[in-house]
């Protein structure tokens, strides 16, 4: 049975076709037994990539596709990776459902674009950070606020080649939620150390950032 309604297969199928601009290439990282969700999330891709000849879809298994694995930096399925002319390091650990599905697709309208909206003074600061950056943004299906912080991370993944950034589905990976206390959603976790609650304006959020940075 199809995850999407023809309704909805229609209007990407158009958005697609308006706004795709350059190919886009979506990694999925699956396997057969012991992985929640995995069949779902593969599907999800299959029906997306299917509606633009601009998508492309490879699929690999996480315990067989050591290499793929290890070139994506992978450690968790089931996972996605939104490549463009380049890996920007846009990341989905967990089926990217609910409000997170309208990531999804702006993620890759944006990937195939190779630019992002992002404010004058966000870009001067990206400009000057010189250490790596990983963001994990905690989330659920159900939660409205959280495509917000999911888009913001993973704008600044595709703007800077030093952030990398993870939407990661809570209730799939618990072990993860617990880790990094997460109570609420969204929850966006850097670097292993800075924390920010709730959908963070991009202002606030790059004040809170490079007021972390400063202080280490």
């Amino acid at each position: 049975m199809p995850l999407l309604q023809d309704k909805d297969k229609e209007t990407i199928e158009n958005q697609f076709q308006e706004e795709l601009a350059h190919p886009v290439k979506l990694v999925n990282f699956t396997q057969a037994l012991e992985c929640q969700f995995c069949a779902e999330t593969r599907q999800l891709v299959e029906e997306v990539a299917a509606l633009s000849d601009k998508v492309e879809l490879e699929v690999y298994n996480f315990a067989i596709d050591k290499e793929k694995v290890e070139e994506y930096g992978v450690d968790k399925i089931p996972a996605i990776a939104i490549v463009g002319e380049k890996d920007y390091g846009v990341r989905y650990y967990g089926i990217p459902s609910g409000y997170e599905f309208s990531s999804l697709i702006e993620d890759i309208i944006d990937v195939s674009k190779r630019e992002v909206e992002l404010l004058p003074a966000t870009r001067e600061a990206l400009a000057e950070i010189a250490e790596p950056l990983h963001f994990q943004v905690f989330v659920t299906p159900t939660c409205p606020y959280c495509p917000q912080a999911v888009r913001l991370a993973h704008k600044l993944a595709i703007a800077s080649d030093n952030v990398r950034a993870d939407m990661v589905e809570a209730m799939e990976f618990p072990q993860l939620a617990i880790k990094y206390n997460v109570r609420g959603v969204p929850r966006t976790v850097i670097n292993e150390t800075i924390h920010i609650e709730g959908a963070a304006p991009e202002p606030m959020l790059m004040a809170r950032l490079q007021e972390a940075l400063k202080t280490r």
